[in-house]
């Protein structure tokens, strides 16, 4: 099946526009298209008429270009012939907002959809969900754009059987700086799943880190998807729920999944080098290096800072993680030493963490993180920023960046993520440096690194 027409659709309809209610998801989405988005837009209504001055047609067949993709709105039971409307119009593609289907016990009418779409090789997305956010050609999600928030165009698709989850995580990649190549939200998956977005976006050239968030997987599906991600060349996240009894029960009533052994999935994905997120803060952090370094690491990790305290507890986060904090040879020690100021000599500790203490300056940190980009015994540099710290400028991000590009050694910044220290952060990210909000979450992203190292020997 060809994808173009469900990313970068250069017509779409809106099925199911009403003439009477200005707040009906139909509605929000066709609004939100034409006057943002790339791709021109149609309105269609079984009724017709006029809607804020344009033309509303009863079906696919009367609009007078050849539609690219079909967005479906509608109650579901109207939904199938919808679909062979689309497909006898000529449309490539369609995205199935609306639900009643298995989710609610009408797997018949799912059936059918999914029977007329593979006749006709038409993939859909959903149904029972928000479909796709694909800038600059698309946004089928049903959030007001006011509400919405867009994080920044970057390099990670991030695929979601939940859509408020997937709304949620592009609130959080924004905060945290994240870039999206492109969501999807597939709720019920009846045609295109997880296995086909995969291999899609493998493809996708705008894409270096595919994100999953995984309810459950259908008979064989889980054991294909994990072969497919294995042979990835990209990255492969995946966040799993139904974990627990619990969970699998709000799983089976949410999208019709089933959530399966949870400790065999985990054990598969490690087994075969996926790259696993045990919560939403770490699928975060993991997108965020992943999407900066492609380049694996074996754990070993010099920390810099200008507090002990920050250092032992990045130095204990570390070895939690199953990475390593090696102490410095004397001879590196040294050699650090003589990078920095004088007057830190005597204050600063030089083994590993390496901690300037607050008198250190720009030019301290830029000595030691010189000195440790070349060492082979390090693979990693995790940096303690913390903007209180009288001596050091909003510069220190770019510069330390200039460093990264000379040595080729991943750097990770900590700076604590208020309005007020924007300004240090700008520099990391504006070069591409990952930055995290937490010391955690900081090693987080060391260990992103780890365990790719464990990805690209798979291939």
């Amino acid at each position: 099946m060809n994808f173009e027409a469900l990313f970068r659709p250069k017509t779409m309809a809106v099925v199911g526009v009403s003439l009477t209610n200005d707040r009906h998801p139909a509605n929000v989405i066709y609004n939100k298209n034409n006057l943002r988005y790339q791709a021109e837009v149609f309105a269609v209504n079984r009724r017709g008429g006029v809607f804020q001055g344009k033309t509303v047609y009863p079906s696919l067949g009367d609009i007078p270009r050849k539609v690219d993709l079909a967005v479906i709105v509608t109650r579901a039971e109207l939904v199938p012939t919808i679909v062979r409307e689309s497909i006898q119009a000529g449309a490539s593609g369609a995205v199935i907002i609306s639900g009643g289907f298995a989710e609610s016990g009408r797997g018949d009418l799912q059936e059918e959809l999914v029977s007329s779409a593979r006749e006709a090789d038409f993939p859909f997305i959903g149904p029972n969900c928000l479909g796709i956010y694909s800038p600059p050609y698309i946004d089928t999600l049903f959030i007001p754009p006011e509400r919405i928030v867009r994080p920044d165009k970057g390099r990670v698709a991030l695929v979601s059987q939940s859509g408020g989850l997937l709304v949620d995580q592009m609130v959080k990649f924004a905060a945290e700086g994240v870039g999206l190549s492109q969501a999807v939200s597939i709720g019920n998956k009846a045609l295109v799943r997880e296995c086909e977005l995969l291999e899609y976006f493998a493809r996708d050239p705008q894409t270096e880190v595919i994100a999953f968030y995984v309810e459950g997987f259908g008979r064989n599906e889980g054991r294909e998807f994990v072969s497919l991600a294995a042979r990835c060349p990209k990255p492969v996240i995946v966040l799993k729920s139904g974990k627990t009894p619990g969970g699998t029960r709000a799983i089976s009533s949410h999208t019709a999944s089933m959530a399966g052994d949870y400790d065999v999935f985990c054990a598969v994905l490690a087994q075969h080098g996926v790259v696993e997120a045990k919560n939403e803060f770490e699928l975060i952090s993991f997108c965020e290096a992943l999407s900066c370094y492609s380049k694996p690491v074996e754990g070993r990790v010099a920390i810099i800072t200008a507090s002990g305290g920050h250092g032992a507890l990045a130095a204990d986060a570390c070895l939690s993680h199953g990475l390593s904090v090696p102490a410095l040879p004397e001879q590196d020690q040294q050699e650090i030493r003589q990078k920095v100021s004088p007057r830190l000599h005597e204050i600063a500790s030089f083994r590993n963490p390496v901690d300037l203490t607050g008198s250190a300056v720009d030019d301290d940190f830029m000595g030691a993180a010189e000195v440790l980009s070349t060492k082979a015994g390090i693979d990693c540099v995790l940096l303690l920023l913390l903007p209180y710290v009288p001596g050091i400028t909003s510069d220190l991000g770019a510069r330390m960046s200039q460093i990264y590009r000379q040595e080729d050694k991943p750097l990770i910044a900590y700076v604590p993520h208020v309005e007020r220290y924007r300004m240090f952060i700008e520099g990391f990210e504006l070069n591409q440096i990952p930055v995290a909000h937490s010391i955690e979450g900081a090693v987080h992203m060391a260990e992103a690194l780890r365990r790719q190292r464990s990805c690209s020997q798979r291939t």
